[in-house]
């Protein structure tokens, strides 16, 4: 993997975003107590914040101040630790261990589990609607906002997981399996990367494309990556028991079209997602190389 000055920065990211995160789940102490235990749980279990460096390192690319966009950083972040809860519940993947601690329905219950996962969903649209961005540029959260339920709702993320239990012992193609992994994994991908684009003025329609086309082919690719470490990964450093895929009759990239096809394949979508951003890099102001470094980062990662 490349280095890069931008993972010099990540500290002084992730200590800022770790203190907005956690005042924004103290709010409202006379609320149930438990459910807030439960919420902080699940959110603060060791997760690689990929999803809100993303963002960092899109405003970065865009010549924007990083720290300006905490909220929409915390949001994707609860939306993820949503989704993750409620991935691990008995009536989806029915998984025991969340990075090597016991899953929140384990550790609380299922009904509290439920609950997390609701709360959090609300929770991110509740900070990015009241942060004090919105009263200087009420239009551009309102689109960070949309771009978020767009990735999230029917049409995303909550569609694909919908769609990977329908093609459980099933062998779909190759398409099939890719689009199904593009809402289910790679929209909340692309909606890190796209939502500092509502804060720059006069962004060519064409950039803005490029950059979309980014973020989706990384998200295709840090799924089949996904998929490769169940097969190929320690259950120690990815933090749960390894072939659950296989187990579960999950349709898997590996799984179907092979182990070898698959990080060839992963290497394509690399490549793709490097030649769009080269054409992000002609007309925009800042510094692309967190982008390149995270790309890096999020398909050869080990865990």
């Amino acid at each position: 993997m490349n280095t890069s000055a931008f993972s010099s920065r990540i500290p002084g990211y992730l200590d800022l975003f770790e203190q907005q995160l956690t005042e924004r789940l103290v709010a409202n102490p006379g609320t149930d107590t438990r459910l807030k235990e439960a919420m902080h749980y699940s959110v603060f279990n060791g997760g690689k914040r990929l999803r809100p460096l993303l963002v960092f390192a899109s405003a970065e690319a865009l010549g924007l101040e990083p720290t300006r966009l905490h909220a929409p950083a915390c949001a994707v972040e609860l939306i993820h630790c949503y989704s993750l809860v409620h991935d691990d519940l008995p009536a989806m993947d029915d998984d025991d261990l969340r990075r090597g601690r016991p899953t929140t329905h384990l550790a609380y219950d299922e009904a509290t589990a439920i609950l997390v996962g609701d709360a959090l969903q609300a929770l991110a649209y509740q900070l990015l609607a009241e942060d004090p961005l919105g009263q200087a540029h009420p239009a551009a959260v309102l689109e960070m906002l949309l771009e978020m339920a767009d990735a999230c709702g029917a049409d995303g993320m909550a569609g694909g997981q919908a769609w990977d239990l329908q093609l459980e012992h099933q062998t779909p193609n190759q398409e099939t399996l890719e689009r199904m992994f593009s809402l289910k994994t790679g929209a909340l991908i692309r909606a890190s990367v796209m939502m500092p684009t509502s804060l720059v003025e006069h962004m060519s329609a064409e950039t803005k494309a490029h950059l979309r086309q980014f973020g989706e082919h990384l998200g295709l690719a840090f799924q089949i990556r996904d998929d490769l470490l169940d097969v190929e990964g320690d259950a120690e450093v990815i933090g749960k028991p390894v072939g659950s895929d296989e187990e579960n009759a999950k349709a898997t990239w590996p799984g179907l079209f092979g182990i070898e096809e698959a990080k060839t394949r992963i290497c394509e979508l690399h490549d793709q997602a490097m030649d769009a951003l080269a054409s992000v890099q002609k007309e925009v102001s800042g510094d692309c190389d967190g982008l390149i470094w995270l790309a890096d980062q999020l398909t050869q990662r080990n865990h």
